[in-house]
C-alpha cells in the first residue's frame, strides 16, 4: 500500500514539474540531501512570491554536520510557519515513524502544492477554486447544528420506529445511581471498619502457613482420590448390581386389605355411636360415680384407639394409590 502511495507522489511530482521527481523513493523518505531540497522546493511553492524566508543556495549533493542542521532547522521553521507542523519540528523534517507514516507525511505535502496550483474542476481557476471552498466551509459553519447533529435519522419521516426497549427516565437512573452510590459507600466503610480491628501487613511472610496449607490439599486431594478409586471399583458395582424396581399397582390382596380396614372403619364409627347413647343413659346412675370405667368404656377406648392406628394406616395406603394413578395426593 505505501509503495504505491509512492507511485502516486512520484507521478504528482513530475505532474508539478519538480526536475528530481525519478529520485528513488527511499531517498526522499529518509534523511538527507535529496530529502531536504524535495522540502524546500515543495515549501518555496507554498509561499509564492511574497515568502519571508529566503531561498538558500545550497551547492552539491553533501554538506557537513553544521550545514545539514542549519538547513533543516531553516525547513522547520517553513513547516512551522506554513502550519503543517504545531512547532518547530526537526524531527518531521529528517523523516520520522513507519515507513506508512513517512509516506503520508510526504503525500500531504505534495497535495497541498497541487491543491494551490491545479483546481478540482479543470475549467476553474485555483482563485475560483479558492472561493468555492471557502463558500462551502461557510455553509457548513452557517448550518452545522443540522449537520453535525446527534440525532440520527436513517430512516424517512414517514416511517414509524418504535424501540423494542423504551429510554428509562433520567430521573429514574439518577435515583438508582444514587442507591448504587449509597451501598458503595456502606461497602466501603463495612471494609474499613474490617480492616481497623484486623492487623494487615503486606510484608509479612506467609511462607510458612503456605507450607501447611498446600501439605493439607495434597492430603485431601490423595483421600479423594483413593475414595473415588474404592468407589469406582467396590462400592459403585455392589450398589448397581440390579435394577431398581418398579411398581404397578396394588394387586387383589391389597385391594381386599383395603375393603377390610374400610368395613373396620364403619364399624368402629358404629361403636363410638354406642358409646355415645350408653353414656348418655348412665347419667345419674351408681356407675358413673365410681373410679373404674366399665367394660364397655374399655372396649370403645381399645376401640378409639385401633381406630386411630388405622386411620393413619389408611391415609398411607390411600396416598400410595393416589400417586400410582397419577393423582395429586
Amino acid at each position: 500500500m505505501a509503495s504505491r502511495q509512492m507511485e502516486v507522489i512520484q507521478r504528482k511530482l513530475e505532474m508539478l514539474n519538480y526536475p528530481r521527481s525519478n529520485a528513488p523513493a527511499q531517498s526522499l523518505l529518509f534523511a538527507g540531501v535529496e530529502r531536504y531540497a524535495l522540502l524546500e522546493w515543495l515549501f518555496f511553492r507554498l509561499l509564492g512570491d511574497r515568502s519571508p524566508f529566503t531561498q538558500q543556495n545550497w551547492q552539491g549533493d553533501s554538506m557537513d554536520r553544521d550545514e545539514e542542521n542549519t538547513r533543516i532547522q531553516h525547513l522547520a521553521e517553513i513547516a512551522s510557519f506554513l502550519g503543517i507542523t504545531s512547532s518547530v519540528d526537526t524531527e518531521a523534517i529528517q523523516g520520522k515513524g513507519s515507513y506508512e507514516e513517512r509516506v503520508e507525511l510526504l503525500h500531504l505535502f505534495v497535495d497541498l502544492v497541487e491543491a494551490s496550483q491545479y483546481a478540482d474542476n479543470p475549467e476553474w481557476s485555483v482563485d475560483e477554486q479558492l472561493a468555492k471552498d471557502v463558500q462551502l466551509v461557510d455553509s457548513i459553519a452557517e448550518r452545522q447544528a443540522q449537520i453535525f447533529s446527534e440525532e440520527l435519522k436513517l430512516f424517512p419521516a414517514d416511517v414509524q420506529i418504535q424501540s423494542v426497549y423504551p429510554l428509562p427516565d433520567i430521573s429514574e437512573l439518577e435515583l438508582k445511581l444514587s442507591e448504587h452510590s449509597k451501598k458503595l459507600t456502606n461497602l466501603q466503610q463495612m471494609v474499613q471498619e474490617l480492616a481497623s480491628k484486623y492487623d494487615y501487613n503486606p510484608n509479612e511472610d506467609y511462607t510458612e502457613v503456605e507450607l501447611k496449607l498446600r501439605s493439607h490439599l495434597e492430603s485431601f486431594l490423595e483421600t479423594v482420590k483413593y475414595f473415588n478409586l474404592i468407589y469406582t471399583k467396590e462400592i459403585r458395582p455392589w450398589t448397581h448390581m440390579m435394577e431398581v424396581p418398579q411398581l404397578h399397582g396394588f394387586g387383589p390382596a391389597a385391594n381386599r386389605l383395603l375393603e377390610a380396614y374400610n368395613t373396620l372403619l364403619k364399624f368402629l364409627g358404629n361403636l363410638r355411636s354406642v358409646r355415645d347413647s350408653y353414656a348418655a343413659m348412665s347419667v345419674g346412675s351408681l356407675s358413673t360415680t365410681t373410679d373404674e370405667p366399665s367394660s364397655i368404656t374399655k372396649i370403645i377406648l381399645d376401640c378409639e384407639s385401633a381406630l386411630t392406628f388405622l386411620n393413619r394406616s389408611l391415609s398411607i395406603l390411600s396416598t400410595s394409590v393416589a400417586r400410582e394413578q397419577g393423582k395429586t395426593p
